[in-house]
């Protein structure tokens, strides 16, 4: 059957319109692109290649466009105005003067009222330093407890056993105890034999104090008001007061530890007076402006006016407490002096560590020279291969360092009481009595790491402390023997500032999160 034809509807009225709408609309673009050809500007023909070799033709000079003068009113620009510009320098000179109030020290009178730090909220975070410490093995032991069984005299193996029994202080953890606020440069026992009261200096002049005799308060769930929540965590008592304005490097306690001296990057010393709750100032350069970045500090208990002290600039000072003015700088080394100490028993016996890589003795009976020369009588040095951070004076005559050739070196000057005026030590002399291997890369976020002996041991053993960068604390005998490596859970940082007791067998360590660790 054949198909049916459609016959072919009728357009409709609006189907008509649409179609006349379509072709409007192209003819109007038709027209556009026939007048954006006409206006367009016609393309250079490239010429044609010739055929024979290509010559080498003169460079032709491209004259740079000169630029025409324009309206900046008309473009909408605001013109330049010397209220605009004076602004501008006076916003600029604002902001430079706050960046240096900042750093600059606070003269005069503190008190205590007036720079206790009171509701800060302390960083909790404790992970921020796993794997930028170069070498370091996080709670990797070098000294164990098999080395103490193997140990075949007697006297060291009780003494090893004794060091090593030294518990971690049970009263809170270690991520409790946030001692300063910003990282640990200095450390520091009170004198007191009866109650263990810690003193640490931080990063931007903070100094926290912790009683370690303190007992934590029993927090039962019923407490809370709820029994299915965990009780609250107790927090450790801790006081914490803006001494300084920038680091703070060293402390010294006069024996009757009534006061506290410490010293600090701002330039300046500062007496705190514990019962008066007031620090002074001791000693600072006559203007704010000068700076005398102060690296360590050392007071005689036998010359308690007497303040001496080493700083960055690679000078050495002594200062008279009792006057403003009186006072001797000597320029020891164009490098900065990274740590001092003097003798206990003989205080004008002076060895300075320094960026230089050297430890030098030096005798401060005898200064000799005139003008900027004046310098104290260098009785000997001993060069390393890299730089030295620190010299540590022992009551029996035994000089320890540091040293970023990762060794700690033991000098050891028995006879040194007996020196006179003039004394010199030839390079023999001079010879480490011990050198022992010690990783004391501490890159840049850790604290360096300094020897510290115990001033006055009870047992009448001499033994020195440093931080281990395993996150640990290590004890050395004076012949460069370890005695104990100091651990615990809850150690999560490397507790690099150390520091003996001055008779008991307390150890403290800071860290750069601002947590102390407490042996005991």
């Amino acid at each position: 059957m054949a198909p049916i034809k459609k016959e072919k509807q009728e357009m409709s009225a609006f189907e008509r319109k649409r179609l006349e709408n379509i072709a409007a609309n192209q003819a109007i673009i038709k027209d556009l692109s026939t007048t954006a050809e006409k206006i367009r500007p016609k393309a250079i023909p490239n010429p044609k290649k010739p055929s024979a070799p290509r010559k080498r033709t003169t460079a032709v000079k491209r004259e740079v466009p000169v630029a025409t003068r324009t309206s900046s009113r008309i473009a909408g620009i605001e013109a330049d105005s010397e209220t605009v510009k004076r602004k501008a320098e006076v916003e600029y000179e604002f902001a430079k003067e706050q960046a240096k109030a900042k750093k600059l020290r606070v003269s005069g009178d503190l008190n205590f009222s007036d720079i206790v730090v009171s509701g800060k909220k302390f960083s909790q975070d404790e992970n921020f330093l796993p794997g930028i410490m170069r070498g370091a093995q996080p709670y990797v032991r070098t000294f164990t407890g098999d080395d103490i069984k193997e140990t075949t005299d007697e006297g060291l193996k009780t003494l090893r056993e004794k060091m090593s029994s030294l518990e971690l202080y049970g009263g809170y953890e270690p991520n409790q105890i946030k001692i300063t606020p910003e990282r640990v440069y200095s450390l520091g026992f009170h004198p007191s034999p009866d109650k263990p009261l810690i003193f640490a200096g931080d990063k931007m002049g903070h100094l926290g104090i912790f009683d370690a005799s303190q007992t934590p308060p029993e927090v039962k769930a019923e407490d809370n008001g709820d029994d299915d929540e965990e009780p609250d965590t107790p927090e450790p008592a801790i006081t914490a007061i803006k001494l300084h304005s920038r680091t703070i490097t060293s402390f010294v306690f006069p024996p009757d530890g009534n006061s506290l001296y410490s010293s600090s990057y701002d330039s300046s010393v500062r007496k705190f007076d514990l019962q008066k709750q007031v620090a002074v100032e001791a000693f600072a350069p006559e203007s704010l402006d000068e700076e005398l970045p102060i690296s360590s500090i050392a007071i005689a208990d036998s010359e308690p006016n007497t303040l001496l002290f080493s700083t960055l600039q690679g000078s050495f000072g002594r200062h008279d407490l009792r006057t403003k003015s009186d006072t001797e700088i000597w320029q020891l080394t164009d490098k900065k002096i990274g740590g001092f100490s003097i003798h206990p028993l003989h205080p004008h016996l002076v060895a300075t560590a320094s960026l230089d890589r050297t430890l030098k003795i030096w005798d401060l009976r005898h200064v000799k020279g005139d003008g900027e020369s004046r310098i104290p009588s260098l009785v000997g040095e001993h060069e390393s291969r890299l730089s030295v951070s620190h010299a540590s004076w022992s009551a029996a005559g035994h000089v320890a360092t540091s040293s970023y050739d990762d060794t700690i070196k033991i000098h050891t000057f028995a006879d040194s009481g007996t020196w006179k005026t003039g004394h010199d030590l030839d390079a023999k002399a001079m010879k480490p009595s011990a050198t022992i291997k010690h990783n004391n890369q501490t890159g840049r976020w850790v604290t360096i790491l300094k020897p510290q002996w115990q001033l006055n041991p009870e047992d009448g053993i001499q033994k020195l402390v440093i931080g281990n960068m395993n996150r640990f604390v290590d004890i050395y005998s004076a012949d460069g023997t370890q005695l104990a490596q100091l651990g615990g859970d809850g150690i999560t940082a490397v507790p690099a500032v150390a520091q003996f007791h001055d008779t008991r067998d307390w150890v403290a360590g800071g860290t750069a999160s601002g947590k102390l660790c407490l042996w005991m």
